[in-house]
This record gives C-alpha cells, sequence and structure tokens, in this order.
C-alpha cells in the first residue's frame, strides 16, 4: 500500500496547459495561503512576500513581461486560477529581524525579558551579508523552501502547478515595483487545474534516481 504523502507526490507534475474555466475555490485557497505562512525558514527569518496575480488586470500586467523572452509560459499566466511572485528581501537587517522577535514575544514564543538573547541567532544572517548589506544569496534560499512547501501543499490539495523560473526578472520587478516594494522576485507559480486533453505532462510516468543512487545512510 502506497502511503498518501507518496500518492500525492507521485501525482504532482508540472503542468503544461491550464483549463482556464476552472478557479480554484476560496477554501482550498485560504489553506494553501496559510501552509505557505507556515513555511520554514532560517532563524524563521521569513523574508519573503507573496504576491498574488488573480484579478484580470493583474494577469494582464503579468502577460506583458513575457514579451522579451521566455513566451513559452506566457498562457500559464491567463489560463492558470491565480499565479504567485516569490519575493525575497535582498537587504535584511536587524530591524527586519527585531519584527520576528517581537512577533515571537506576542505570541509567547519568546518571553519578554528574553528579547535581546533572541538576537544571538542573527549572525547567520550577519555571515551571509556582504559589505553593501546584500543579503539576496540567502534571503532568496529561505524563499526557497516555501516554494518547495507550497509545492506539497498543492498536491495534497490536488491542485496542479508549474514552478517557473523562465520570467523576465527585469520586466516583472519593473511591473510590480509598488506592490513589491523592496523586494525582489526570481520566480514565480502557476496553480489551478491542467487541461484534460492538452496538458502532455500529466499521464508521463514519474522519473526521478533511484534512491540508493542519492540517499546514503551512515
Amino acid at each position: 500500500m502506497v502511503h498518501p504523502i507518496i500518492e500525492d507526490l507521485l501525482w504532482r507534475h508540472s503542468t503544461k496547459k491550464y483549463d482556464a474555466s476552472k478557479k480554484i475555490p476560496k477554501k482550498d485557497l485560504d489553506v494553501l495561503f496559510e501552509a505557505m505562512r507556515l513555511s520554514a525558514s532560517s532563524i524563521n527569518s521569513q523574508p519573503w512576500k507573496f504576491l498574488v496575480i488573480e484579478s484580470s488586470k493583474a494577469k494582464e500586467r503579468m502577460s506583458k513581461t513575457f514579451a522579451q523572452k521566455h513566451q513559452y509560459n506566457q498562457a500559464h499566466i491567463i489560463d492558470s486560477s491565480q499565479t504567485i511572485l516569490f519575493a525575497y528581501n535582498p537587504h535584511y537587517t536587524r530591524d527586519d529581524f527585531a519584527k520576528v522577535v517581537d512577533k515571537g514575544i506576542t505570541d509567547q514564543r519568546v518571553k519578554l525579558e528574553d528579547r535581546e538573547n533572541a538576537f544571538n541567532v542573527f549572525m547567520f544572517a550577519e555571515v551571509n551579508t556582504d559589505e553593501t548589506g546584500d543579503t539576496s544569496s540567502w534571503t532568496k534560499a529561505q524563499t526557497y523552501l516555501a516554494l518547495g512547501n507550497t509545492l506539497h501543499a498543492l498536491a495534497r490539495l490536488k491542485i496542479d502547478s508549474t514552478p517557473m523560473e523562465g520570467i523576465d526578472t527585469d520586466l516583472v520587478n519593473k511591473e510590480f515595483k509598488k506592490e513589491l516594494d523592496g523586494y525582489q522576485c526570481d520566480f514565480a507559480l502557476a496553480i489551478g487545474y491542467h487541461h484534460p486533453e492538452d496538458d502532455h505532462n500529466a499521464n508521463l510516468p514519474k522519473s526521478r534516481h533511484r534512491l540508493e543512487t542519492i540517499l546514503v545512510r551512515i
């Protein structure tokens, strides 16, 4: 008997064609967005912002960013139910982490008298900050953790998805500069339901390396 988690992961694939007539129900979006919020990150930094492209106007704006390259992904923006822009803070500071610490105090994860000690782990951010204050290599990595968690949640909900590094990052960040508010977007995720006839990837067998070639137990 295959475990339900494995069944879900065998089910998911990168969708190549969406059914534009099908939209994700609010109840499933609510679960998905909460799962994204609960994603893990180094020192609980949460250096991300998620922009959900769902209105016709927003989809038109996003579609325009494919004017110069990666047109093979352009249809996903219009046909999918939503597209999520995963953005990260490229200059994560002690003040940003202070918001995490203070939220931890509010949530009773951190005691008020331990507030200053809670900043000890900020060293992980500091060692990943260059002389200009850029933390991109570290904060972008945290955002990929959120992407992985999101893909798993979508599989559990039986919602199709397409991770897209194939976007014009310059045009995306220019078009959504106001909404990103200093954050940087380098990849996106289309979500919805695949077209039953035109999504050639849906029925292909899953192909991965054998476990014994990638897993070493010591």
